[in-house]
């Protein structure tokens, strides 16, 4: 035989080894489907020395070249189903390779290339990824995708998600964790918690109850990977506050009576002597009867509110730059932090709505507009609403503030869908929202509450490639849609089976701190398959408008048949989830997908696919959910009316933005107006966007006129800054 040696497909030569010719027959034939469709070790033998007769007179010869020959030899041997498996065996590694290959491409980019030309270094706002800890993450995550794609997936997932039928957000998390959580403080911190690294003592002040809030939701970044919101944050800061008003009056009285050189002539009432914004009369007859004068009594009193005002407004400040610049997971991710308030109207939570108001609108260092937290305001007639509710006033702030700084935005308790949930005095019963949207409430079993509860994953289905393959059969798009919108539920429940055997040590904070709900009831070698069924389990969708324009040529804001058919699709899907709620007693939900990454993914996959369709194709991102797309001219009235109807259908969660132009601030009438129309309308969560200027020296970020205002410079950023809240 004159066949020496064999080229691998990296170019290196090896020498040939027959072995391996009849270790890859026989692997096939123990692949193939039933018994008496396999081969005899005598068949193996016989096509082994048929492939080496064939390339036997070859002094060297590729590896794909003998792959070739052995599939032909299976074949000419009448071993068709073992030539399928050796085939498949083929296409396998061919992927596999393919991937590998992907994989260290990505790892060169990651290491060699500069961030601003690698979208891999972009793609998550929240992460430093030129600093050695976020290229750690990057790392990571990159080579756990690469794991779960090619050695965890079911082929049908996998497919789906690689041929962007669907998006599996958060790959990399698949085998170790769920999404996100709301964090009921109050619930926290009775009676202080552990970090794992310590227990800290139940906060006894409003700085305290500040500076724990962000080590929450630090410690429990670490245990998930989405995003984390405190869904009452200021009835929890209100706690704080009467903390430090009762040690603030102690204060207060023991210096005046050092001053006047007297001893107090009685107890203070502390059940009387509480914080209020203007003059507490029960408070200042008592404290008379502590320091022997009302005029003393009044000047104690101011005293110790103007230092508790002082301490909450630092300590709100302190929060707006903890959650800025803290770091979790390996020191290199800022968590993706939201707080929800508006609706306490204690004298205690209305100054911390105010000072955490305030804290936003001072910005940060250099005066730069803070990222986080996302701030969201609750509206709520009867409570801050109407000009003469209690908290109006602080959603005249909100407004000026978001006017300033992008946040807050604004969810509305009156909404249809949010309001039955609402129960006087129930904080867990308000409404919240993680990140730039999420939505956890309703619950088929147990407690319908916002807080201690989260999102376990979610999956979003490519509807512009439903509609583009249809070529406009609707009974066609129909049929593919019900297809992945099956393999959605069907991945999420895959996904569930792994997550679910996991122990309550592996969760120590989330679970092993009583975060989640019923959690507190499970000791730490527990399962926490049980405490799961609190979860949300969403499929959301992006690219509304554009699936239409590909359907009947226009979208939702162009007629109303777009609209009346953007309605019966999005209908249908949360037709569908509601029923898997029922049928399998899990809160299945439909979610308006806000990954501006996916909406860009997608777009550049169909474009790859199909081409450059207009209205379809022809831009660099597809409209993210159900929204009328940003470029199109419309009248904001017109927009809402529009985009109003879908967020009762998103009952995982939804969003409406507004662009402003020019300063809101000169206008805050006519941006009050518009959150008024919005809310109106029974939007559910909303927001404006309007033109922020930047000083790329410094970092300002706000409104410059002719010069920036902290460091002087002329030469500006006209409306460039922009918060990507679409993660």
């Amino acid at each position: 035989m004159t066949l020496k040696t064999v080229t691998k497909r990296s170019g290196n030569s090896v020498v040939y080894d027959r072995r391996k010719i009849f270790n890859a027959i026989a692997g096939a034939n123990r692949d193939a489907t039933t018994e008496d469709k396999k081969l005899t070790l005598e068949d193996v033998e016989r096509v082994t020395n048929y492939v080496e007769q064939k390339i036997s007179d070859r002094e060297g010869i590729g590896v794909e070249e003998i792959q070739n020959v052995v599939e032909e030899a299976l074949m000419a041997h009448g071993f068709f189903d073992v030539a399928k498996q050796y085939i498949l065996y083929r296409y396998k590694h061919a992927q596999r390779r393919d991937a590998k290959q992907n994989l260290m491409d990505i790892y060169k980019d990651i290491f060699f290339a500069d961030s601003e030309d690698v979208d891999l270094k972009r793609d998550n706002a929240n992460i430093n990824a030129d600093a050695s800890m976020g290229i750690m993450l990057k790392l990571g995550a990159e080579g756990s995708k690469f794991f779960v794609d090619n050695y965890v997936l079911p082929e049908e997932f996998a497919k789906a998600d690689k041929e962007n039928w669907i998006h599996i957000h958060d790959k990399d998390f698949s085998l170790i964790t769920l999404n996100c959580c709301q964090i009921d403080l109050l619930k926290l911190f009775r009676g202080g918690f552990s970090t794992g690294h310590g227990f800290l003592r139940e906060p006894n002040s409003i700085r305290a109850y500040s500076a724990l809030a962000c080590i929450a939701v630090q410690s429990n970044q670490n245990d998930q990977f989405g995003g984390q919101s405190i869904n009452a944050f200021d009835y929890a800061m209100a706690e704080g506050v009467r903390k430090s008003f009762k040690k603030a009056i102690k204060l207060a009285v023991k210096r005046a009576a050092e001053f006047c050189d007297v001893q107090p002539a009685a107890e203070i009432d502390l059940e009387v002597c509480t914080y209020s914004e203007g003059v507490n009369p029960a408070a200042v007859e008592n404290l008379t009867k502590v320091v022997g004068t009302k005029e003393l009594a009044e000047k104690v009193y101011k005293s110790a509110c103007r230092d508790v005002e002082e301490e909450t407004h630092q300590a709100m400040e302190a929060l707006i730059f903890n959650f800025n610049t803290l770091h979790s997971r390996a020191g290199a991710q800022v968590p993706f932090s939201s707080i929800n308030y508006g609706m306490d109207t204690s004298p205690e939570g209305r100054l911390v709505i105010r000072e955490v108001l305030n804290a936003t609108e001072a910005g940060l260092g250099n005066g730069e507009t803070p990222i986080f937290p996302i701030s969201v305001f609750q509206l709520k007639a009867g409570v801050n609403y109407n000009i003469d509710d209690p908290n109006y006033d602080l959603f005249r702030q909100a407004c000026k503030v978001s006017a300033k700084r992008l946040f807050p935005n604004f969810l509305s308790i009156d909404a249809s869908y949010n309001l039955p949930y609402y129960k006087k005095g129930d904080y867990n019963s308000v409404v919240a929202t993680m990140g730039c949207r999420t939505r956890v409430m309703s619950n088929v079993n147990g407690p319908e509450q916002s807080g201690s509860r989260g999102n376990f994953a979610f999956v979003t289905i490519n509807l512009p490639k439903l509609a583009i393959e249809s070529k406009g059969n609707l009974e066609k798009f129909f049929q593919l849609y019900d297809k992945y919108i099956t393999v959605c539920h069907d991945y999420l429940l895959f996904r569930l089976k792994t997550i679910e055997e996991k122990h309550v040590y592996n969760f120590p904070f989330l679970m092993g701190q009583g975060v989640w709900l019923d959690s507190d009831k499970l000791k730490p070698t527990d399962k926490i398959k049980d405490v799961l069924k609190h979860a949300s389990y969403s499929i959301g969708f992006c690219g509304l408008a554009e699936c239409l324009v590909a359907l009947i040529g226009k979208h939702h804001g162009q007629s109303e048949e777009a609209q009346q058919l953007g309605l019966k699709i999005v209908s249908h899907l949360r037709q569908r989830t509601d029923e898997y709620a029922k049928l399998e007693t899990r809160n299945w939900t439909t979610f308006g997908t806000p990954a501006e990454s996916t909406a860009g993914q997608f777009q550049k996959a169909n474009r790859k696919d199909y081409g450059v369709i207009k209205g379809v194709t022809d831009r660099d991102y597809m409209t993210n959910s159900s929204h009328v797309p940003v470029y199109f001219p419309i009248r904001a009235h017109d927009k809402i009316q529009i985009e109003a109807p879908y967020h009762a259908l998103c009952n995982a969660g939804h969003i409406a933005y507004i662009e402003m132009d020019g300063d809101p601030t000169k206008n805050l009438s006519a941006f009050e107006a518009v959150v008024r129309a919005m809310h109106d309308a029974d939007m559910g969560y909303f927001s404006i966007n309007h033109p922020v200027d930047r000083d790329p020296v410094c970092g300002y970020t706000g409104i410059i006129k002719n010069e920036c205002p902290h460091c002087h410079r002329k030469e500006i950023q006209r409306g460039t800054f922009h918060i990507d809240r679409l993660k």
